[in-house]
């Protein structure tokens, strides 16, 4: 019995799509004359073993469609579920949703007033980065949408067999763009690319999706018998916004220059009034009501005659139609304020004028006067759906459409500075060879004066020089249209406080440091990022004296009444990939939340509240896990309303690829930070009698984590067993894998990192020291074991941290990583770091079945029949790319070698298509 057969009889009717949609691919092939190509269809046809001497472009193509029709198909039956839940049942049904966490806080006797009163104060932004490890073309992503409706009219069955027949016939066309697209970049992306793939999804995505979880958080709260009254109004809903990091992320990223970071932001402020113009036009058409002028409210015919005269339009009203429909003109008169015009037939194209607008909240206050005359006249339904959309939209998007960050490492920044004080003829080299206090001294008495360095035209060292300007570019932005289409400055290997102030510096030569009636202050906040478990535990004292400093406190009052909050916020970033990198997934988890629980306290100490920017990837090593059960192991008091995280590479198009799933993962994070931080404030921190033990487990299994990484053959090892090689010369990103180019492990970036072990089935990156820590614990307090066995089933942070482990140890295979460990030359090394592995992977399998009573295909059936199906197909895969790799290297030894360049693009194909498999590259 195939595969798919065992996983239809388990799992049933997702997989007979599957199968469907395969079987529509494979007469697409049939019928492009690809008869043999369509014989390695996966799971639906028995075919031999492609030869690598003979694996092609389309054979990987084929393997990566079939991969993405899987992971339609499960999607699609994994929101078929939900909803049969929440029909069957309630809203509260859904683990993490609106309804569930409003019914937990109605069930801790938490009142209606009260959740309400919180909700304002909620705010979300998911971080688009700089880093996608699966780069996309738009082009693509088009298809995979259009594919996806299609699929789920096909399913709907209201349709009659002849219009399921058409159906699918606009499916396997569908199909057939895309095999004749190809989804995988041969040369690498630019950032172009990058940055259109984030547009997408925030001009064509994310827009249609926050009316949606705002009707479904409606829909709960009256659900619960709550007042609908009680959050009728904008102002009462949690705030949603995004962020991004192409064209802003520096950090090692030679590419994004300050022209680079320019172009963007006038890219994203384009793109924003576009979506504001798409969005007006479509609101015009709701609201050609019959009302005269003279019928409305005093508010809007005083705001129609100061807009006529701002655009000298005064004989518009004068127009009968415009007369009679007064809310669709007053709409008209908006949109002529919005700064755009006609590109000779090629779109609209910015064009700032007297009196377009500037800022949002000023089309928010036209749009609110709008809502005002609809009540008065009696659209009350209109008033608080049509209009309170449009107010969400521009309350999400601005004018700017995501905040840009600007990162940069500290080293980088070190040299900035040593070179600028050198073009001012000071000693910048001896800076380079100051202590810590040595340093705070020089910076703290620059620091008295707003004397720049440098002037324009200096000329100046390489990183002085990229620093500077980018700074400069950003300061221009600012003083035209102010901070809101930026976040933070962020320095990146914080590992002093010295690293932070030092960027005051910098930006006091873009005119970025300003001196208000309060003291010199800098115009755009300074974020830490601490990213190794020495700087995670270093953190708290770094922040402390970073918070005591004149400027940084100066600044936080600053930035509160320029972006009108009631707190003074400082943003801290924390790194889940360097720590697991740096200490393994144990030491990782348990060092994070320690830090924020420290971190927590000195904001508290210094009158902040600490805003968590969580550093996450798309792997299990690198912070991801569902996002439900994240939110509820981030320790106590420390979401305080405000969720900020990355979104990163293949988990962009899996969560927001389609609008129902968008939805659905922001609904996650916006519900689960609304009712976690509820939730702490109304209840009391419990000290659990197992945190000393976790912190116990930290240390074993980070010591045994860091023997074997620090082990004199592990490099050799790691270079030669998993396609590390091959990844940093991939094509499914613009950034270098290592930061400086040094080849070593401290300077390979995390994602390389985890995706190399991930691509070879190894994942000792989120298991790795698990069960060498288990096992001795287990031996040495057999009674505390028992009560971690309850703990796995009943504690939300101990339930996580070890699901998560399993989910990797069941996607970890040890045929695959036996036969990779082929590759490695040296029999000794092979043998001794293999050994290593092999002994710690079954200890860590023996002690999670002893962690937890049922086996992981009982526990988990889902996710393991996934898993044996996805490993039919993948093992051929493996085992090509594995001779591909031994091919390669053996002819990779001359620069520009034909030969190795065919198999290297070969090789690529096998990583993406693998990637795409595992859904996870790192």
């Amino acid at each position: 019995m195939s595969a798919l057969t065992v996983t239809q009889d388990k799992l049933g009717k997702t997989y007979h799509n599957l199968e469907f949609l395969l079987n529509c691919f494979k007469d697409v092939l049939i019928q492009n004359g690809e008869e043999e190509l369509a014989r390695y269809i996966p799971w639906i046809n028995k075919k031999g073993k492609v030869n690598p001497d003979s694996i092609t472009e389309k054979h990987i193509q084929v393997y990566s469609i079939a991969f993405q029709l899987l992971n339609m198909a499960e999607e699609n039956g994994a929101v078929k579920l939900r909803r049969q839940h929440e029909s069957d049942r309630s809203l509260a049904s859904v683990n993490g949703l609106w309804g569930k966490n409003l019914l937990m806080l109605k069930q801790k006797k938490i009142s209606q007033e009260q959740i309400a009163e919180e909700l304002c104060d909620i705010r979300i932004e998911p971080v688009l980065t700089a880093h996608p490890t699966e780069a996309k073309r738009t082009i693509v992503l088009e298809h995979h949408r259009q594919l996806y409706l299609l699929f789920l009219r096909w399913e709907d069955s209201t349709y009659t067999d002849l219009e399921k027949s058409e159906i699918t016939r606009e499916i396997k066309l569908v199909l057939d763009r895309l095999w004749r697209t190809g989804e995988i970049y041969l040369e690498k992306p630019d950032l172009s690319s990058e940055r259109s793939n984030v547009l997408h999804y925030l001009t064509t995505v994310f827009p249609e999706v926050v009316s949606i979880l705002d009707r479904r958080l409606g829909m709960a709260w009256e659900q619960m018998g709550f007042d609908p009254e009680l959050i009728i109004t904008y102002t009462k809903l949690p705030k949603i916004s995004f962020g991004n990091w192409v064209g802003g992320d520096r950090d090692g990223h030679p590419l994004v220059t300050s022209e680079v970071t320019k172009e963007t932001l006038e890219l994203f402020r384009l793109n924003a009034f576009i979506l504001m113009h798409r969005h007006l036009e479509k609101l015009e058409k709701n609201l050609s009501f019959t009302c005269l002028f003279k019928e409305t409210i005093k508010p809007l015919q005083k705001r129609i005659n100061e807009l006529l005269e701002e655009t000298n339009n005064q004989h518009l009203l004068e127009n009968e139609s415009n007369n009679r429909e007064i809310f669709r003109f007053y709409i008209e008169l908006l949109i002529m304020k919005l700064p755009l015009e006609e590109n000779k037939g090629d779109g609209l194209r910015l064009n700032e004028k007297p009196y377009s607008y500037n800022e949002s909240q000023k089309l928010i206050e036209d749009l609110v006067i709008l809502r005002d005359a609809l009540l008065a006249f009696g659209a009350r339904t209109i008033a608080y759906n049509d209009v309170r959309d449009m107010v969400r939209l521009v309350q999400t998007f601005g004018f700017h459409l995501a905040h840009l960050d600007i990162r940069q490492n500290s080293k980088f920044h070190d040299n900035a500075i040593a070179q600028l004080m050198n073009a001012a003829s000071m000693d910048g080299d001896r800076f380079l060879t100051l202590n810590e206090e040595e340093r705070l001294k020089f910076i703290n008495k620059e620091l008295l004066s707003l004397r720049p360095f440098s002037y324009p035209n200096t000329k100046l060292g390489p990183e002085a020089e990229a620093v500077t300007s980018c700074l400069r570019v950003v300061a221009d932005h600012v003083e035209k249209y102010g901070t809101n289409a930026l976040g933070s400055l962020i320095v990146s290997m914080t590992r002093s406080t010295s690293d932070l102030l030092l960027v005051y510096l910098l930006a006091r030569e873009a005119g970025l440091l300003i001196k208000t009636d309060k003291g010199i202050v800098c115009k755009l906040p300074v974020v830490p990022l601490f990213e190794t478990i020495e700087d995670l535990q270093g953190s708290p004292q770094i922040l402390s004296k970073f918070l005591e400093h004149p400027i940084t406190k100066n600044s936080l009052e600053y930035h509160r009444l320029d972006r009108v909050e009631k707190d003074k916020v400082q943003q801290v970033m924390i790194g889940y990939s360097d720590s697991n990198k740096d200490g393994g997934i144990l030491a990782s988890q348990s060092n994070l939340s320690n830090t924020q629980l420290k971190l927590v306290d000195v904001g508290k100490k210094y009158g902040a509240r600490i805003r968590f920017f969580h550093g996450k990837g798309g792997s299990i090593s690198r912070g991801a896990g569902p996002t439900q059960w994240f939110i509820k192991t981030l320790p106590h008091n420390s979401i305080q309303g405000d969720m900020r995280l990355t979104e990163q590479g293949e988990t962009i198009s899996q969560k927001y690829a389609n609008k129902i799933n968008a939805a659905f993962n922001l609904e996650l994070l916006t519900a689960g930070t609304a009712g976690y931080t509820i939730l702490h404030k109304h209840t009391q921190h419990k000290k659990n009698r197992f945190d000393k033990h976790l912190d116990y487990l930290a240390a074993k299994s980070q010591e045994f984590y860091t023997n074997l990484i620090n082990d004199k053959n592990f490099i050799t090892f790691f270079g030669q067993a998993t396609p590390i090689d091959v990844i940093e010369q991939s094509k499914i990103g613009s950034r270098p894998a290592r930061r400086s180019g040094k080849r070593t492990l401290a300077d390979l970036r995390a994602i390389p990192w985890v995706f190399s072990w991930a691509q070879s089935r190894f994942n000792i990156t989120s298991w790795y020291g698990v069960g060498n820590a288990l096992e001795t614990f287990y031996k040495e307090q057999p009674e505390e074991f028992e009560y971690l066995k309850k703990m796995a089933s009943s504690d939300t942070i101990i339930r996580y941290i070890f699901t998560n482990v399993d989910t990797s140890l069941a996607a970890t295979d040890e045929k695959i990583f036996r036969s990779y460990a082929t590759l490695v030359e040296d029999e000794e090394i092979r043998t001794e770091i293999l050994d290593m592995i092999v002994k710690e992977y079954n200890k860590t399998k023996k002690m999670l079945a002893l962690l937890f009573d049922n086996p992981f295909e009982v526990r988990r059936s889902f996710h393991h029949y996934s898993n044996v199906l996805r490993a039919e197909a993948l093992n051929d895969l493996h085992f090509d790319q594995i001779e591909l790799l031994r091919k390669w290297r053996k002819v990779n030894t001359q620069p520009q070698s034909e030969k190795a360049n065919k198999i290297l693009t070969e090789l690529l194909l096998t990583v993406n298509a693998i990637a795409g498999a595992l859904r996870n590259t790192g």
